[in-house]
């Protein structure tokens, strides 16, 4: 019996002995005891939660080499792998998890319209819902800060910046055509339908090094995943009509729209300073296919539109009018990938191809034809070393492709004339994103460039900070070079040319708090080897030279609130420019025409439940550009009249998948003015005569009927209005 009693005693002090004390404390980075941290051993139950000093102890009979874990929620996990007996005393310090919703966001020159953004200033509904836009994304961003309103152009103008120093991208992937062409003081619209596209990135300027060939900003359209169901949209309007397809299948879908705009009945109903010999006609159509793969997403994009029309404008130097004829032909395709590599390494390429063809007329004795093919191939990869400490790199490859054949008058000579030009660019970027902590976030890039008829490389530093002054608010700073090379408009005349360049500064503060947003950014753009000219009109006659320079600076500010009424939405947008520049013909260093010095939008929209409706409201201002007075001395020295127009729009559900769309832009009337054209010569009296350049028609009136068939039978358009 005590032989018994001895060996039990003898065990029972061989496990008191192999037990193991594991203690510590748990703090935060700047040393603040965290409570209710919960740590263990993996693969066991042995571990034990920190009291309210951080503390914790806990027994384990594990021995050798173990994976010791501390978890707690909004902090990153801590892992230690070592030695059992080690698990001593231990000093264990948890850092934030820099993924949670209130981590600091890199957004100076930024706006995100999507869904899964953090701090969205628009969502995919506002962009074609916006009552002066007439369901045209490029239209809805016109109501952004550091846009200006150019009426009878219809393009980006983004801070002090012409139309052609903003590229579109479609899933990464450069769109070489994103505009329908149109005449002189008519404006274009972008040839992409929004119902296909679910995030929007614009961008005022600072953008990420992965984009280049754009002095002032950068505009990125993504393509819906993945739709939620099958669905038909039939459209029935005042211009036309349209028709959306999708089908979804296991791992793959295809969307699939058609549309077709013929101003015929609106320009026989209303009348026009425009006279058509043909009205604008448009047939267009969009595809989109995807197939999920086990470890990606492939997409396929392919858009194509056919556009024709002829019209005499009126012309203070020719009784008869500007006779300007168009057929143009535009196919545009996109391809890409997205993958995980590894848990750690994913993949994006992709590459697009776009043939755009213009057979012009003038006057009936001039005939231009032009031909562009161009390509864009790409590839990212990204590596996640941890959740503080992203890159990602890659490099890009741009084919152009241009010819033109010229035959007709220019300055009283018959001229028989072929123009063409061949452009390689190739590029490479590196970026990183270094998040400190929740409050703290750093990006830096570089991009560098080779062109190879320039046989030289431009190099771009890009940088941007932002830091968490509380809560909700957030400060930031970007800066970056940006270069672009010149359009095809110099190139076909002349290839002795270098890449343009600006360097962009930007503070960004922003507020957002439950469905309030707030933001107000100041930026100076300083350009440098802007091309020149010595004649009005490109020619090979001209002399061409990267001889300009100039500069843009403002603030711009922005206010949305959805909260504060029940069923009403609204923003305010501001922007201040002050901006001069010397380029193309420009006698001297002036404010262009483009660049209005104070733009005013506000946007409403309210929804009337017992009508079933939502109503819309927008207001746009501009103050008035500059123009030559040819009658007095200097140059761009005169201004027109400010720039008003009041647009609203009404969508009333007839049925849940039904609806009727009526809008009208500029419903006051307001007789605005773009500019004025001179006569070449004086009259007897010494002076010169001059026309005012007004809007086609002061108001346009649109009226539709939208119907969808979907699986859930609840499904409408009215996020496409």
């Amino acid at each position: 019996m005590k032989s018994l009693l001895h060996i039990l005693v003898c065990l029972l002090c061989y496990q008191l002995a192999a037990q193991t004390v594991v203690s510590g404390k748990v703090t935060d980075s700047k040393g603040i005891p965290i409570e209710g941290a919960n740590i263990f051993i993996d693969g066991t139950y042995d571990g034990a939660s920190t009291t309210a000093d951080g503390s914790f102890s806990f027994t384990t009979s594990e021995e050798g080499t173990k994976l010791l874990k501390v978890t707690f929620l909004s902090y990153e996990p801590y892992e230690s792998f070592m030695e059992v007996t080690t698990f001593k005393d231990l000093k264990i310090t948890l850092q934030e998890d820099v993924n949670s919703l209130d981590t600091v966001v890199l957004s100076a020159g930024t706006f995100e319209a999507s869904d899964n953004s953090k701090v969205s200033v628009l969502k995919p509904l506002d962009v074609v819902t916006t009552a002066s836009a007439l369901g045209d994304f490029v239209g809805a961003l016109q109501t952004l800060p550091g846009t200006t309103t150019v009426a009878e152009d219809g393009r980006l103008f983004v801070r002090g910046g012409d139309a052609g120093e903003t590229q579109i991208f479609i899933d990464g992937i450069r769109v070489f055509t994103p505009y329908t062409p149109t005449a002189n003081n008519t404006p274009t619209r972008g040839r992409y339908s929004p119902f296909l596209f679910d995030g929007i990135t614009f961008s005022t300027g600072g953008y990420s090094a992965e984009y280049g060939e754009a002095l002032s900003s950068v505009l990125l359209l993504n393509t819906i995943d993945e739709p939620d169901q099958n669905k038909t949209d039939i459209s029935l309007m005042s211009v036309g009509g349209g028709l959306g397809i999708t089908r979804k299948w296991e791992k793959s879908s295809l969307s699939v729209s058609t549309s077709y705009i013929n101003l015929a009945p609106y320009v026989a109903l209303f009348s026009n300073r425009n006279n058509f010999n043909k009205p604008f006609q448009t047939f267009s159509g969009e595809a989109v296919y995807r197939y999920r793969t086990e470890n990606g997403l492939f997409k396929l994009y392919a858009a194509g539109d056919k556009t024709s029309f002829d019209i005499t404008q009126e012309d203070i130097n020719n009784p008869e009018g500007f006779t300007l004829g168009l057929k143009n032909t535009n196919v545009y395709i996109n391809t890409n990938y997205t993958g995980m590599l590894s848990d750690t390494w994913s993949i994006q390429t992709g590459g697009s191809y776009t043939s755009a063809q213009n057979d012009t007329s003038l006057q009936s004795a001039t005939n231009i034809d032009n031909k562009e093919n161009s390509a864009h191939l790409k590839v990212k990869i990204k590596k996640r070393f941890s959740n503080r400490l992203k890159l990602a790199f890659g490099a890009e490859h741009f084919i152009t492709d241009f010819q033109e054949d010229f035959n007709g008058v220019f300055d009283d000579q018959n001229i028989v004339a072929a123009y063409d030009f061949k452009s390689n660019i190739t590029a490479a970027f590196v970026e990183s994103d270094i998040i400190f902590s929740r409050n703290f976030a750093v990006k830096l890039g570089a991009r560098a460039s080779y062109t190879d008829y320039m046989e030289g490389v431009t190099f771009s530093p890009r940088a941007s900070v932002a830091y968490k002054t509380g809560k909700n608010s957030q400060f930031s700073l970007a800066y970056g070079d940006f270069y672009q090379n010149p359009l095809n408009d110099f190139l076909k005349f002349s290839l002795d040319l270098d890449a343009q360049k600006t360097t962009h500064y930007i503070a960004n503060y922003q507020y957002s708090n439950n469905g309030r947003i707030f933001r107000a950014e100041a930026y100076r753009k300083s350009y440098s080897d802007l091309i020149t000219s010595n004649t009005v009109f490109n020619s090979p006659e001209s002399v061409f030279a990267n001889e300009g320079k100039g500069y843009a600076q403002g603030v711009d500010v922005f206010w949305r609130d959805n909260t504060s009424i029940k069923n009403m939405d609204y923003w305010v947008s501001y922007s201040y420019l002050d901006s001069e520049r010397k380029y193309l013909n420009f006698e001297e260093q002036a404010r262009p025409s483009f660049a209005s010095p104070h733009n005013i939008s506000v946007v409403g929209k309210y929804f009337v439940e017992d009508w079933k409706s939502q109503v819309g409201v927008s207001f746009q201002h501009s103050s008035g550009r500059t123009y030559t007075d040819k009658n007095s001395a200097g140059f761009l020295q005169a201004n027109a009249k400010s720039f008003n127009s009041l647009s609203i729009n009404w969508a009333y559900l007839l049925s849940q998948q039904k609806i009727l769309y009526f809008s009208v832009n500029n419903v006051l009337g307001l007789r605005n003015v773009n500019g004025y054209q001179y006569a070449d010569a004086p009259n007897p009296a010494g002076t010169f005569d001059r026309r005012a350049l007004r809007p086609a028609t002061d108001q346009f009136f649109f009226v539709g009927f939208f119907w969808t068939i979907s699986d859930d039978k609840n499904s409408n358009q009215l996020d496409n209005l």
